[in-house]
């Protein structure tokens, strides 16, 4: 097998995000010490299974990973380099928290050879950052930014999230102004989304979030695609830009359907033909592995027909797009024989386009993806 992924999910977090519907629980830290310790059993099942396989990228993500004691990230760590094959690791990430990370934690990130850092920053308007229940400041961001730098980390993200309540396009281009004038090598900026169960979802339905509207917010997407563009950096995928060389391994990983293996809550795992996911429950995670099995809760077999779609759905999430001669490589088959109604559909409708071998979205499919993607669904 090639090298795979691994994803570590740590569900502690200060406080819940009103838009956040990730596995995540707030103020449980009486739990951490138990959870590592069943994280590193639960990982230490996979030393059969994926043998001397090389682990090529780790992402540490949450939750708040930043909000627990950098010991325990480091016990995690130090387990899988004395148990399994590490020698060609491209990349480990870590998601923080401007409110959470201290120099000693970022200090002990870069002794335990995490080498990028995610930071959430999501807006530079401090009233909008309480609206959406963020813990953290601007300030705190500069800290940690400050931080960061002092400890000799050059790979960090900033998340960004557009289409907030209340905001307006200066308010988006403001946030990139400030980004990019730091020389933030990497920037995810995504839209909200409104998510089921969260409280913005219920305040939403009842008429209590001014949110823009639809051109405005798809105003806001492209306004900041030009302004990234025009600062130097590379488009690369429909929410993330980088300047070169500092593109995610970890999720162009997930993007070109490569093996990767999720461990903790809720965490989800592609490898040997088969897709499965944990629990999102402590107290089931706790007794499946007290009992010796894997902490699953569903599973599904990934046939042919299912791995091609997947392939082509994450695929045209890159702007470069499907890379025509790679899918025949991968499946044995022209794109054209399986796939050429639905090509030849959305390329009459201006969503899709051929150039240099690659099949990708247009300007205006970015905007209309979903459209897309639901044609290739076997």
């Amino acid at each position: 097998m090639k090298g795979i992924g691994l994803y570590i999910h740590i569900p502690f977090c200060k406080k819940k995000c009103f838009y956040c519907d990730f596995t995540s629980m707030a103020g449980r830290y009486d739990l951490v010490e138990r959870y590592i310790d069943y994280l590193i059993m639960e990982i230490s099942l996979y030393k059969d299974r994926i043998g001397d396989c090389p682990i090529e990228t780790i992402f540490i993500g949450g939750g708040t990973p930043s909000s627990i004691d950098d010991v325990y990230i480091k016990r995690v760590l130090d387990y899988i380099y004395d148990n399994f094959n590490t020698n060609y690791l491209k990349e480990i990430s870590i998601e923080a928290n401007p409110g959470t990370l201290t120099l000693e934690k970022a200090s002990a990130y870069r002794e335990s050879k995490i080498d990028r850092i995610s930071l959430g920053l999501q807006t530079t308007q401090d009233e909008m950052l309480k609206d959406i229940g963020r813990i953290h400041r601007v300030d705190d961001f500069y800290r940690s930014y400050n931080i960061l730098k002092e400890c000799g980390f050059d790979n960090i993200n900033v998340d960004l999230i557009f289409g907030l309540p209340n905001q307006a396009l200066k308010d988006v281009i403001g946030d990139l102004e400030v980004v990019t004038s730091l020389e933030i090598p990497h920037i995810s900026y995504y839209s909200l989304i409104v998510e089921p169960d969260t409280p913005m979802y219920e305040w939403h339905r009842n008429g209590r979030l001014n949110l823009p509207d639809e051109d405005t917010e798809r105003l806001m997407y492209h306004k900041g695609i030009e302004f990234l563009k025009s600062r130097g950096y590379e488009h690369y995928e429909i929410s993330n830009f980088a300047k070169k060389g500092y593109q995610c391994k970890h999720n162009i990983l997930y993007w070109k359907v490569e093996p990767y293996v999720g461990v903790g809550l809720g965490s989800h795992s592609n490898i040997y033909g088969k897709r499965y996911w944990n629990t999102s429950k402590f107290d089931v995670y706790f007794k499946q592995l007290d009992e010796g099995l894997m902490p699953t809760s569903g599973e599904e077999i990934i046939h042919r027909g299912m791995e091609m779609a997947e392939y082509c759905i994450l695929g045209l999430r890159l702007i470069d797009g499907i890379d025509i001669g790679k899918f025949k490589d991968r499946f044995g088959s022209s794109i054209y024989d399986i796939y050429g109604e639905q090509i030849l559909k959305h390329s009459k409708n201006k969503l899709l386009r051929e150039k240099s071998g690659k099949i990708a979205l247009t300007r205006k499919g970015l905007d209309l993806a979903n459209l897309v993607e639901v044609d290739f669904f076997p």
